[in-house]
């Protein structure tokens, strides 16, 4: 019995199962040898699995890895159709390994904030560029839902909460942790924390500000870890829960936010070279008919603008149609058109034959901004008898929208032309047209995407105190603008900006959010267990969980049943709204799409500010 094939298939495609055993082998693995390695260093400390999670502490690059490495294929284990998600698997992966660290062998990780600060704001640049070119079209079409939902959110989130900590008795602190927590806003301990120094609250008889604190401490660290889980697993299954295919609405989604007919994907979004489907062919024909001997290629076009010559083959000589050659009896040409026009090839040309040579051509597929040009202002007909050679249009764009290209539409200054043909074709085109054609590249200019970056953190670091409290956008929220601000201009001019390739694009957006959330979890671990005093965990636990579930779920039912928005959107409204970001990565993964991210920055924005005031506010009434 020969097993040879079956072996090599398994080994070119193995089960899920083994995939998932390779990761947790090499996690074993790099435990050992950060067992080895530890016990040469500190001998008394370094048995076993302290000696390892020792090694992970003092190498906090070995603690992320390792924790991403678990937290991928424990996100993918799926359990009634339920599956947790990369992100939401690493963050508890992370949270596991810090808090059995720390309370069992007293060990923590500390790692310098600036790293969770750069992979945040990177992965927020990553989600500006992805959700830009739809943005303004989205505010536009929803933005008074957009507002209304996070207002539902922000407001419901401190009415549960306050008003659950004074029928509890809770005491001072617990309202604005939780607050805080649920909502995972950590600037809102910062605002409470002013008001307790200030003395805007008024301190009670034998409660000092540190027995204060360390209630909103207790709030936060439980509130905090319980939400960034469960509203990830909410917000991404919403759909479901409705009896709504979240693939099949976000593709609804993406048509209706278009704008226009669909041209394929917008200039400078992924997918813009693709050539996909049309009806030009490259046909071969034998010249027979005398009247077509001595004529050049391009005086032939001038005849018959709707075909090209784009080879002539003599002998065992081939020329390319850029030396626009003239034509002898007897010459195979390959030709250019529709494919009802081919047909009728053997008519004027000649027979038609199996000759490769003339049909070997490569298509590039560029997007050609329409400049200062003598051609602005002409119908898409004359256009094409004058720079159509070898091109054929594909689509149009004006303002980042497609628009019908039929014959008599005017092309504008400002204008995309998505052009297909040989490249040297496109380039003739493109340099008429005082541009130059833009292919999709895998090469990203990452001196100006420092630049948009640099500025975003400027604008979201600036800083206005109104009563006392400091209100920012945030350097995160800064990125994300700055990322939907340049892909938005990339869609009225791909060439801004020079090139970001949709592959760095996409590794920015998932190991930014992965390393963010790992970094979270080492810090947010090892104070779940000092905040475990009696029932109070109990009743901080489910009032946590009720802030951060059920403001997003009122809102659902607005958008749902009131307003009747599309539940992808409705979704990324819903995750925006509650400021969180994972939870946007979940929707985004279920729906195979990143329409939901239009919803997002409008309520987040709103929120991040209104949350803050009621955070405050929690704090002086409690």
């Amino acid at each position: 019995m020969n097993t040879r094939p079956k072996l090599a298939g398994f080994l070119s495609h193995p089960p899920k199962y083994m995939i998932s055993l390779m990761f947790w082998l090499l996690a074993l693995a790099s435990l050992w040898l950060g067992n080895a390695y530890a016990a040469t260093l500190e001998p008394e400390v370094s048995n076993g699995v302290a000696g390892a999670l020792s090694y992970l502490a003092q190498n906090p690059f070995a603690y992320l890895f390792l924790t991403l490495a678990i937290g991928y294929p424990l996100g993918r284990i799926t359990v009634g159709g339920i599956c947790l998600g990369a992100t939401a698997g690493t963050l508890v992966t992370g949270i596991l390994i810090a808090l059995a660290s720390s309370a069992i062998y007293g060990i923590t990780y500390d790692i310098p904030g600036l790293v969770e600060d750069i992979f945040l704001m990177l992965f927020m640049y990553a989600l500006g560029m992805r959700v830009g070119p739809q943005f303004f079209s989205g505010l536009a079409r929803g933005g008074f839902d957009f507002v209304m939902i996070g207002l539902i959110v922000v407001f419901s989130n401190f009415l549960i909460v306050f008003f659950g900590v004074k029928v509890l008795d809770l005491g001072p602190g617990y309202a604005a942790g939780i607050i805080s927590g649920s909502y995972t806003v950590t600037a809102v301990m910062g605002v409470a924390q002013s008001a307790v120094s200030t003395g805007a609250f008024q301190l009670p008889e034998g409660v000092t500000a540190d027995m204060v604190g360390a209630n909103m401490a207790a709030g936060y660290a439980i509130s905090y870890v319980l939400s960034s889980i469960f509203i990830i697993l909410l917000v991404k299954y919403l759909p479901r829960m409705f009896g709504k295919d979240a693939v099949a609405e976000a593709i609804k989604a993406e048509q209706e936010f278009s704008g226009g007919e669909d041209g394929g994907a917008l200039p400078g979004t992924a997918g813009t070279s693709l050539l996909g489907f049309t009806d030009k062919q490259i046909r071969s024909y034998v010249v027979e008919h005398e009247e077509l001997v001595g004529l050049s290629v391009s005086q032939l076009f001038k005849k018959n603008p709707h075909a090209a010559i784009l080879k002539v083959v003599r002998g065992d000589e081939v020329i390319d149609a850029q030396a626009d050659p003239k034509l002898q009896m007897g010459d195979v040409v390959g030709v250019m058109g529709e494919y009802n026009l081919l047909l009728s090839g053997s008519d004027k040309v000649g027979n038609e034959v199996a000759e490769p040579r003339a049909r070997m051509v490569d298509i590039e597929v560029a997007d050609v901004h329409v400049g200062k040009s003598s051609f602005a202002g002409k119908t898409l007909t004359e256009l094409g008898q004058e720079l159509g050679f070898g091109v054929h249009l594909k689509s149009l764009f004006r303002a980042g929208v497609a628009i019908p290209h039929l014959p008599k539409t005017v092309v504008e200054k400002g204008d995309v032309l998505r052009l297909a043909g040989p490249a040297w074709c496109v380039e003739q085109a493109a340099k008429a047209l005082k541009a130059k054609p833009i292919v999709e590249s895998t090469y990203t200019e990452v001196s100006f995407m420092s630049l948009a970056l640099f500025v975003g953190f400027v604008i979201g670091h600036a800083s206005v105190e109104i009563s006392g409290i400091p209100f920012a956008l945030g350097t995160s929220a800064g990125c994300m603008l700055m990322g939907i601000f340049v892909s938005w201009l990339r869609t009225r001019n791909p060439d801004f900006g020079g090139p970001m390739s949709e592959g760095a694009r996409s590794f920015l957006n998932d190991i930014g959010l992965s390393l963010f959330v790992a970094v979270l979890a080492a810090g947010v671990g090892p104070k779940i267990m000092s905040s475990f005093q009696g029932t109070v965990v109990i009743w901080i636990a489910v009032l946590g969980l009720l802030g951060a579930l059920v403001p997003p779920f009122l809102a659902w039912l607005y958008g749902y049943y009131i307003r009747k928005m599309n539940p992808v959107v409705l979704a990324g409204a819903c995750a925006g709204g509650r400021n969180s970001t994972p939870a946007l990565n979940g929707i985004q993964d279920i729906s195979k799409s990143g329409i939901a991210a239009v919803a997002y920055p409008v309520p987040y924005a709103l929120t991040s500010a209104v949350v803050l005031i009621l955070g405050y506010i929690a704090m002086v009434f409690s």
